[in-house]
């Protein structure tokens, strides 16, 4: 294969043949493509795109770079939701254990996170003991055992997506929406679904900022999905500010149980209204059958029945779950005066949670997963106490903490008009 050829040819506007893409993942996944021609041909990807044929044949290729999840026949359909990315997004821990609960089977390969917006991997690895790495064949076995299982992508499913991704990360060439669109799917695909929800966010905080870009990043995930026999339906959601009122991995889980334990009253509302919106998208269901299913306390015993078969230690858990802080530092952030909060900014809460250590500056960081920031108020609520609580590791990172988040919140005399959170549905 003359891969000088396909670079110029895409760079000059034309349209690839699949076996050509094939051809060229294939490649790179085995040594023979070096990374300066891939990075080159991903450059010319960015400025000219890519018809849905050629995004088709590269997400096909990156999938088949692995191995595909073989389920045995079952009633139960295979299913997933895959969020864009956002601050506070924990939408996945009490989805799952719904979905299974709902007589789903739901086969949820992850990501950690990277820069302001966290990993669900990250999330679970602050539950004691709890592994996230399982093997292609654990993996099946799990789900068809309990309905779920929640774990990393492995050097089995789409290696091709993971060398790719490395290099976009270095390249400028991340915001691609064909590369997006194949990244994302090469993945679910591998996952042999029926059915996948989409919750593609923009804002602020969202790797889309406008709600324009979200769309076209949704019909492309859509119309591809649609085409290779997987049921799609996307959400367009804001991300301006956190969703629910905890920020940081073990905060986040906490806030997570407390909506599958029916708590979420106290404010969590955001969070319960994406989980039952994602659950009522798939076929055979609806948001009253969801919202019921998740107020019978079936979903929670699930989510410990999860939390054993990947080795997690539930006597451990329950403990840390009754202790009201878990950090060394922990303080309230105090409000600047009364009112009704009218912003509460997504990406300094995210930016100031990462520097605290709940997040990565770059993939090799060390998460802290008791740091973060719990108790947030709400768009809209009164300021009767303080604005959120800081839990960091030390006095001198609350301290830097408390000084930014004075730029994350304004208040206002009068309650401001909330906007929806769910904006669009595709």
């Amino acid at each position: 294969m003359d891969f000088l050829k396909l670079i110029e040819q895409k760079r000059d506007g034309g349209e690839l043949s699949p076996e050509a893409i094939a051809g060229a993942v294939a490649g790179f996944a085995e040594g023979t493509v070096p990374d300066y021609q891939m990075a080159a041909f991903l450059m010319a990807v960015q400025f000219q795109g890519m018809t849905l044929a050629e995004t088709r044949a590269l997400t096909l290729a990156m999938r088949d770079s692995g191995e595909v999840l073989q389920f045995p026949e079952d009633d139960r359909p295979l299913v997933d939701k895959h969020s864009t990315g956002g601050v506070g997004d924990k939408v996945s821990l009490p989805l799952a254990p719904l979905l299974a609960c709902l007589g789903y089977r739901v086969p949820m390969i992850s990501g950690r996170g990277l820069g302001i917006t966290g990993g669900t991997l990250d999330k679970l690895e602050s539950i004691p003991g709890f592994t996230t790495q399982l093997s292609a064949e654990q993996f099946v076995s799990q789900v068809q055992r309990i309905g779920v299982a929640l774990g990393g992508q492995t050097a089995e499913i789409a290696p091709a997506d993971k060398a790719l991704y490395a290099l976009r990360d270095v390249t400028g060439t991340v915001p691609s929406i064909p590369l997006i669109t194949a990244s994302i799917l090469s993945k679910k695909l591998a996952e042999n679904l029926d059915a996948l929800v989409m919750d593609v966010k923009f804002g602020a905080a969202a790797f889309m900022r406008t709600r324009e870009d979200a769309r076209a990043l949704a019909k492309s995930i859509v119309n591809l999905a649609t085409e290779c026999g997987v049921q799609t339906t996307a959400l367009l959601t804001s991300m301006d500010t956190p969703i629910g009122r905890a920020v940081g991995n073990w905060l986040e889980v906490k806030e997570s149980i407390a909506c599958l334990e029916g708590n979420g009253g106290d404010g969590s509302k955001d969070l319960e209204e994406l989980v039952i919106a994602c659950a009522a998208q798939l076929p055979g269901c609806d948001a009253d059958r969801a919202r019921a299913e998740l107020a019978s306390g079936r979903p929670r015993e699930k989510f410990n029945e999860l939390l054993a078969a990947q080795g997690a230690d539930l006597a451990a858990c329950e403990i840390k779950l009754k202790q009201d802080t878990t950090a060394p530092v922990v303080r309230d952030f105090p409000a600047s005066g009364k009112g009704f909060l009218a912003k509460c900014d997504a990406r300094v809460i995210g930016e100031v949670v990462r520097d605290l250590g709940g997040g990565r500056q770059t993939k090799d960081s060390e998460i802290q997963p008791d740091v973060g920031l719990d108790q947030m108020l709400k768009l809209g609520e009164a300021i009767d106490r303080p604005l959120c609580r800081i839990h960091a590791s030390t006095e001198t990172d609350a301290n830097v903490a408390a000084e930014r988040l004075v730029g994350a919140f304004e208040i206002s005399d009068e309650r401001p008009d909330l906007e929806p959170l769910i904006c669009e549905v595709l």
